[in-house]
């Protein structure tokens, strides 16, 4: 390794300078200065909340105690240390060993003449990026009930009249005959099934608000995994208690959420599968609000952790429109539902491929008390 390093001392002072303290702590991007041992020396504001820890904590420890070896971003400051040459990278999965999960661009620097230490700038592009993706999922949500609403006008009222044509010519067939008949009515029977789920998805559906407490929405959830399709994996919950209630419908709301628990499961391995339900409440996520210049704000954030392969590349950008699905038996319908319920209720729902599988967030306002704020 180049001789590259010289007093850590220098770029110390410098950072406890009170100037250069002001101006690094108010950076809206998370900055991580560490020495020539990868051991942090520094972590602005912005960097603690996205590595959930202090700077006071984090001062002195192995930058691999805090985000896994493995991981993108340790790589890229490992090679400028090596190199000595500033590196950039965008759109990249940054973890931490608690499992706060970001999306991030990574500007990285060596620091100093000649360099002592490297100095990483990580911009969070998740709310953008995510946002994007979750009004694409809203968009889908309404394809849907269009498509839902198509098919009960124009393909379930055709259905009843060839199933009774169908019943009529029974009577004069022979037994050889009479097997095709049954075949029709069977297949008959078995479009209309699949138009009466459909059905659930025609619009509106408006959601009467109600103050619910998404902790007992995700418990009910938790135990019907424990005691049916999740029994043989690990479910893990991380709640925020001081969240407010969501402003939902709480069987709606347990239907998405069994959903996406029961998907996190399937997906899943079965040794030493782990699930993880998040709770936390996240400021600034705001989105327009009924073709209104009304900004709806979503800071009721839930997350559903799996530890999985990931969502395929073929399949990410149109995971939630309707009969796309990467399981074999699947009918491609859950996660459009999901999409429909949680727009129904304001909210924005996304996911996100992370190193150890998939995340599934979903954002939802919370409850306002009528002439409050």
């Amino acid at each position: 390794m180049p001789k590259l390093w010289s007093s850590p001392a220098r770029v110390a002072d410098q950072v406890d300078d009170p100037i250069d303290r002001l101006v690094l702590n108010a950076m809206p991007g998370g900055i991580v200065l560490v020495d020539r041992a990868l051991a942090f020396t520094y972590v602005n504001p912005a960097g603690e909340a996205m590595l959930a820890s202090s700077d006071a904590y984090l001062r002195g420890r192995p930058l691999v105690d805090v985000v896994p070896a493995d991981s993108h971003v340790v790589a890229l400051i490992g090679q400028v240390a090596e190199q000595g040459a500033s590196i950039s990278d965008y759109g990249i999965p940054f973890s931490t060993r608690r499992g706060d999960s970001h999306l991030v661009d990574v500007h990285v620097s060596p620091v100093g003449d000649p360099p002592s230490h490297v100095l990483a700038v990580l911009h969070p592009c998740s709310v953008a990026r995510q946002l994007d993706q979750q009004l694409a999922n809203r968009s889908a949500a309404r394809s849907v009930s269009q498509l839902a609403a198509m098919l009960a006008h124009e393909v379930k009222n055709p259905l009843s009249g060839i199933r009774g044509a169908a019943q009529l010519l029974e009577a004069g067939l022979d037994e050889e005959d009479r097997v095709l008949v049954r075949l029709i009515c069977d297949e008959t029977d078995r479009v209309v099934a699949l138009v009466d789920r459909m059905e659930q998805f025609t619009e509106p559906r408006p959601v009467t608000p109600e103050p619910v407490n998404v902790h007992r929405v995700l418990e009910h959830v938790r135990r019907l995994a424990e005691n049916g399709f999740g029994r043989h994996l690990s479910i893990v919950e991380r709640y925020d208690p001081s969240l407010p209630p969501v402003a939902g419908d709480r069987d709606r709301l347990v239907q998405v959420f069994l959903n996406l628990v029961k998907n996190a499961c399937e997906a899943a391995p079965a040794n030493a599968g782990e699930v993880r339900i998040v709770t936390h409440y996240r400021h600034g996520l705001r989105i327009g609000h009924k073709n209104s210049r009304e900004r709806l704000e979503l800071p009721i954030t839930i997350e559903v952790w799996d530890n999985g392969p990931g969502v395929p590349d073929d399949l990410a950008s149109q995971l939630f429109d309707p009969f796309v699905t990467g399981k074999a038996k699947g009918t491609g319908l859950g996660l459009s539902l999901v999409a429909k319920i949680i727009n129904d209720h304001g909210g924005v729902v996304g996911f996100q491929n992370h190193p150890q599988g998939t995340v599934f967030r979903v954002s939802l306002p919370a409850h306002v008390e009528a002439g409050g704020r």
